[in-house]
């Protein structure tokens, strides 16, 4: 009887173990040298997220940390659809036709949760602005802080505060005019789907599309191969669930970082053991869950980590204004000095990096598109 228990949220997440064991190491002793190609993608799996999992605490959960998980993503995306094109003859081939119809199942469902990822980027450009009004105010540099500037200021905090409080409780503003990364032509794909494929809402995320429940959608039911399962059509479905489950845990990782509409849903899924990857992806899981045990995902945007440190100096530039007294001390001063030059480096790097990481995403959502299209005409759903 296998053992399964809640992963409630970000909050306080549990990984859940298999009491079933994945044989997958030594694996190419039972099967023939094609498994090379399949040993070699397990391999780079673990190689790629290993790297991310030792990150530096400065590093961890930083825009930067999250371009190179996007990098590891397509990477073993792209390294997946080459087996899946070297192995055409054995994909309409029972079991593995069900796991990569299932698997083509959740990428539909992955375009949402990129679009959804997508306005989290568009809300902190959004804050960025309101951080600029407070950091031209406040400088210290170019004039003497009075009575007006503490005004504007604290105008643009309270604005601030109310704008990322309504984002966290009722969902993206944007979700009434979604725009998403697919385009006319993704139509073309929805309609070659068979009924074993949902039409991605990623034209349209509505006010009750939930994140959450959208990555509960895709952990339901991934399971890994079991028995006879395991070996079975060249070891392919040792492939696709790896792909499957990659997929689903990079996005868990997206909409914790993010802020993204309805991040408070219980969420289940099942970390296996006995992959090469297990062990980097339980590194991870509990760096995330000690991140959440520092901030509290009830009053959390996000985890990334620029978004703490904005909201670390929203808090401390707030205390000021309510309580300056003018004039100005110089310890006053030098404290206001202090925090704004804090926050400039903070939306300095929001004005950098945001907008690459945002092309980055568009790639990624592309890749997706393009690998779900191509693997769809190998099952011939085309």
């Amino acid at each position: 009887m296998h053992k399964q228990v809640s992963l409630v949220s970000f909050r306080r997440p549990i990984v859940t173990i298999r009491s079933d064991k994945v044989h997958v190491v030594g694996l190419s002793h039972d099967l023939d040298s094609q498994d090379s190609e399949i040993e070699s993608f397990q391999e780079k799996v673990f190689k790629r997220f290993h790297d991310l999992s030792v990150a530096d605490d400065d590093e961890f959960l930083s825009i930067s940390w999250i371009q190179k998980l996007l990098d590891a993503f397509v990477g073993c995306q792209e390294e997946f659809r080459v087996i899946l094109c070297n192995n055409k003859a054995y994909l309409l081939k029972p079991p593995v036709d069900k796991f990569l119809s299932e698997f083509f199942d959740r990428t539909t469902k992955a375009l949402d949760i990129c679009n959804a990822t997508r306005d989290g980027i568009e809300k902190i450009q959004q804050w960025k602005k309101h951080l600029e009004i407070v950091l031209c105010a406040l400088d210290c540099n170019q004039k003497l802080i009075g009575e007006g500037q503490i005004r504007r200021a604290r105008k643009a905090l309270m604005d601030l505060a109310i704008f990322m409080l309504d984002h966290k409780e009722t969902g993206s503003v944007f979700s009434h005019h979604n725009r998403s990364f697919g385009s006319l032509q993704q139509s073309k794909d929805h309609n070659r789907c068979g009924s074993g494929h949902s039409r991605s809402l990623s034209w349209s995320v509505p006010n009750s599309w939930s994140a959450s429940k959208q990555l509960q959608s895709m952990a339901n039911n991934l399971v890994a191969p079991r028995g006879n399962e395991l070996a079975a059509v060249n070891g392919l479905s040792i492939v696709i669930f790896t792909m499957s489950f990659i997929l689903m845990f990079v996005l868990w990782i997206l909409v914790a970082a993010f802020p993204c509409q309805d991040r408070g849903h219980q969420i289940q899924f099942t970390i296996p053991k006995h992959f090469p990857w297990s062990t980097p992806l339980y590194l991870l899981h509990s760096r995330i869950n000690d991140e959440s045990k520092k901030r509290g995902c009830q009053h959390s945007n996000g985890f990334l980590k620029e978004i703490y440190q904005i909201e670390k100096c929203i808090n401390h530039m707030t205390d000021f204004v309510d309580s300056a007294q003018l004039p100005l001390t110089d310890e006053q001063r030098e404290e206001v000095r202090e925090g704004v030059k804090e926050l400039s480096l903070v939306c300095e790097v929001c004005k950098t990096e945001l907008d690459p990481l945002e092309r980055h995403l568009r790639d990624v959502f592309r890749k997706i598109m393009s690998c779900r299209t191509g693997g769809l005409e190998l099952l011939g759903f085309a």
